[in-house]
């Protein structure tokens, strides 16, 4: 299965300024803001985020369609520091989820997932990212 949907919970989303986040605003359609099952962690000045079966266990973001994917999907994986060339190689994943609007509407979503032992890092029990005084 494949999406052109995208879910983002920390320096791209739409409120966060950085250079890639207004990257991602120039190249989609915000969507909205919601949530998918998961565990937020602070890995440095960026967060890092876990699948989780767990209801309880949310991490809340904003959701993007790409129209061309491809070519925004290929830059998006560079910053993301998928690959073996990467400056962190493989640091993070792209995952298919399920995503959960605030509108009720559920999207199959791509999502960058952290790709490396959270036992060392702080959890943002909040699951939002830019709102983390819980960390």
């Amino acid at each position: 299965m494949n999406s052109d949907y995208l879910f983002v919970y920390g320096t791209l989303l739409k409120d966060f300024d950085s250079y890639m986040s207004k990257f991602l605003e120039r190249n989609s359609d915000f969507i909205g803001a919601g949530y998918f099952y998961g565990q937020l962690f602070e890995v440095s000045w960026y967060p890092a985020a876990i699948l989780s079966s767990d209801s309880a266990e949310k991490v809340f973001g904003h959701v993007f369609k790409i129209p061309e994917n491809e070519k925004t999907f290929k830059i998006l994986d560079d910053y993301e520091g998928i690959g073996d060339n990467s400056e962190y190689p493989n640091e993070y994943k792209r995952d298919l989820i399920d995503a959960y609007l605030n509108s009720g509407e559920i999207l199959k979503a791509w999502v960058y997932t952290y790709n490396q032992p959270t036992n060392h890092l702080k959890r943002i029990v909040s699951g939002d990212y830019l709102n983390k005084e819980d960390i």
